[in-house]
């Protein structure tokens, strides 16, 4: 953990921006260590804009090939005309250089792994109408179809000496066949009646509406053959709905069994978090066992070790709160006893990665505002901070002696990096979107502390206009974040990026309030039963220290923007803060408690938060509704909400809008029919972006010059 003042926090970053200069000449030529923001090294010509901002090639999905010499990974271009981002597969020697494109087709092609031998890259595809795996061979062009299932397939993964695949597909938990749930999928397309009939709580979930299937795991034979439900009549999904991914399961090292993580159906799912760990046998010859049955909390994210003596996983210690904190636990295989590493150390981990020889454990965590690199000794559980302050690092994959992982930050997109298990070292492999990048005039940013409610620490981000001036000053976009257990760190986001308000002229405030990720559970668990008081205490006094810090702000010509939890802030902002901003813009954001109670679906969230069920326990729901403040509302507000926003339902912005208008206050709602709590359409976002910016240019003056 950095120990560093608050006037050293803020200065950094300015001077590895003075640094990057002398680092453009060794960066061009490929040579030498550089620093993660050091992708982009000339200096600026024009304001990005939206449409710039889609267009940013997405890199994901690194996978080292068993010799450790390159890397496959999955790029995403934006394709406008068909209103969509496609995928491929590209690879790249872990050294740098050249990448190459290995697969070209009009579809989707996505999630590579190598087999053991490296001479083959499984991957899954939508050339063939559907989702199923395809095998390339490496070195050559031409691709093969390996599965040709009735179910889409999803997160492929191989087992460890690459006889089989397992992958996940949705099925009716009562067919015995693919074909029965096919069957079942094409009876129900053809009816004319249209009716679902619901027997839980579950009738929707995030973006789409259930429908009765489950996602299994399935294993498959390499060399093609029947698939082999090892979750067969387990009332379950795996991986977990609708974020699981292949992380979520794993092979044992003799592949004859999977661990998975999945939490049994019943009548408390929706107000559950008891995600445990089973294993089951690949051959179909037995049903899954529980291994963390004692644990009523999540646990997540099997990974073994080397040697296959040790599995290692995430768990959570408190049941019903999806944001506690994952705590690593190690278990002697097959039988043996648990113990977790490392029990005092107060970040999060997000994923996993063994070191060759077994001795320690690699993990990512939010940490003050970035996403860091650690290393754990797994003997002592001693910590420490292999990669910091470079933005938001991903999970790591090992090349040898180096870890290869990407980075982004607020002024690029992920590309790929490589540095010592150490953490020195640190080279780049991949520059994508370095030829838009230069082109683009985008904000330097800081970061800052301040003494937030309680006396507490608080950090928070700046971002200056793309032109900026010292001699004139800027109107302020004040961006609160969702969650509310999340953050606004040093990261480049596809919709709340900083640098969309920065090239249209405005400075940019992101304070991590109370109930931020990244700074400790204690600080995350503050804004439990406490929604509009500490986290509003902090945001106030967040925007005093920056407009007395950065005096070319413009404090009285100020905009609040927020979405879901920000989007909350923004309603509870404008009944009780309600004469500080210009104008607001809330994006999918709660209005009324009581009534988001029972409308939404994974009902552990707002039980954690407020206590207990709103019937149990109405006062800690009411107690911070911004519905009961409409009475003090006077801020123009723009009001976005999308018909398939399950997590949020959309009566909560059609309320938010018609007390807006009921009241007379100037409003706009923009709805997406066809979105649900992202807007993730080209058209769409640019839409999104536009409405937005038009929003703040009506309410807001333009920059001008500093007040003697």
């Amino acid at each position: 953990m950095s120990n560093r003042t608050s006037a050293e926090e803020a200065t950094s970053l300015t001077w590895r921006a003075i640094a990057l200069l002398s680092l453009a000449a060794s960066l061009t030529a490929g040579a030498g260590p550089v620093s993660a923001q050091s992708t982009r090294v000339t200096r600026t010509m024009r304001a990005m804009t939206t449409g710039d901002l889609i267009a940013m090639d997405r890199l994901s999905d690194p996978q080292v090939s068993p010799d450790g010499g390159d890397i496959a990974f999955v790029v995403s271009e934006l394709d406008l005309a068909a209103d969509r981002r496609r995928t491929d597969i590209w690879t790249v020697a872990v050294t740098g250089g050249e990448p190459r494109r290995e697969t070209t087709d009009p579809g989707s092609d996505f999630n590579p792994r190598w087999s053991p031998d490296g001479e083959h890259l499984y991957f899954l595809s939508t050339r063939s109408g559907s989702s199923q795996v395809w095998r390339l061979d490496v070195g050559d062009t031409r691709v093969t179809q390996v599965t040709d299932l009735p179910l889409d397939a999803a997160n492929l993964t191989l087992s460890p000496d690459g006889s089989h695949l397992a992958i996940s597909m949705e099925v009716f938990v009562d067919c015995d066949t693919l074909a029965c749930t096919a069957a079942r999928l094409h009876a129900r397309d053809e009816s004319a009646a249209t009716g679902q009939v619901y027997d839980g709580v579950f009738v929707r979930h995030w973006s789409s509406w259930e429908d009765g299937r489950r996602s299994h795991i399935f294993v498959v034979p390499a060399s093609a053959g029947s698939p082999i439900d090892v979750m067969a009549g387990l009332d379950a999904d795996s991986p977990s709905v609708p974020f699981g991914g292949a992380e979520e399961f794993a092979f044992t090292p003799d592949g004859r069994q999977i661990v998975l993580t999945a939490r049994v159906a019943g009548a408390g799912e929706p107000w559950s978090t008891n995600f445990d760990l089973f294993v089951s046998p690949t051959d179909g010859s037995g049903p899954p066992r529980a291994l963390t049955k004692n644990n009523e909390a999540w646990d997540t994210t099997p990974v073994f070790s080397p040697d296959g003596r040790t599995l290692a996983y995430l768990a959570m210690a408190r049941p019903g709160f999806e944001s506690d904190r994952l705590r690593i636990t190690l278990k002697t295989w097959p039988n043996g006893p648990s113990r977790i590493v490392a029990p005092d150390w107060d970040r999060s981990p997000g994923s996993l990665l063994w070191s060759a020889d077994g001795d320690t454990l690699y993990t990512t965590a939010q940490n003050l505002g970035h996403v860091s690199l650690f290393g754990i000794d797994v003997a002592t559980g001693d910590v420490t901070t292999v990669l910091d302050d470079l933005g938001y690092v991903g999970a790591p994959v090992l090349a040898d002696d180096r870890l290869v992982f990407g980075v982004d930050h607020l002024q690029s997109p992920v590309e790929l990096f490589s540095a010592t298990t150490a953490g020195d070292d640190l080279r780049p492999i991949t520059r994508f979107n370095e030829e838009r990048l230069d082109e683009l005039a985008l904000g330097d940013h800081e970061q800052f502390s301040f003494a937030g409610a309680g006396g507490d620490t608080v950090y928070a981000q700046i971002v200056r206009p793309a032109d900026f001036d010292p001699a004139r000053t800027y109107p302020v976009a004040f961006l609160i974040h969702g969650g509310p257990q999340g953050s606004f760190g040093n990261h480049f986001h596809y919709r709340w990026n900083p640098q969309s308000y920065a090239a249209a002229g405005y400075a940019v405030v992101m304070v991590d309030f109370h109930g931020s990720v990244g700074y400790g559970q204690a600080f995350t668990d503050a804004i439990r039963r406490d929604w509009g008081g500490k986290p509003l205490e902090d945001l106030q006094l967040g925007l005093a220290a920056a407009l007395d810090r950065y005096p070319w702000m413009d404090g009285d010509n100020a905009c609040a923007l927020g979405a879901s939890y920000g989007g909350y802030m923004v309603n509870w902002i404008a009944g009780n803060w309600p004469d500080r901003f210009k104008c607001l813009v809330n994006h999918d954001g709660l209005f009324d408690m009581r009534s988001m109670y029972y409308s939404t679906e994974e009902l552990w969230f707002p039980e954690w938060e407020h206590g207990g069920p709103y019937f149990e326990n109405p006062e800690v729901h009411e107690k911070h509704n911004p519905a009961h403040h409409v009475g003090a509302w006077r801020t123009p507000m723009l009001v976005i909400h999308s018909q398939e926003d399950h997590r949020v339902p959309l009566e909560q912005g059609l309320s938010t809008f018609n007390a807006l208008q009921r009241r007379g206050i100037p409003s706009r709602l923009l709805f997406f029919p066809d979105e649900n709590h992202w807007v993730a359409k080209p058209h769409n976002s640019l839409q999104w972006h536009e409405t937005v910016l038009d929003w703040l240019g009506r309410w807001l003056k333009p920059a001008g010059p500093a007040t003697p």
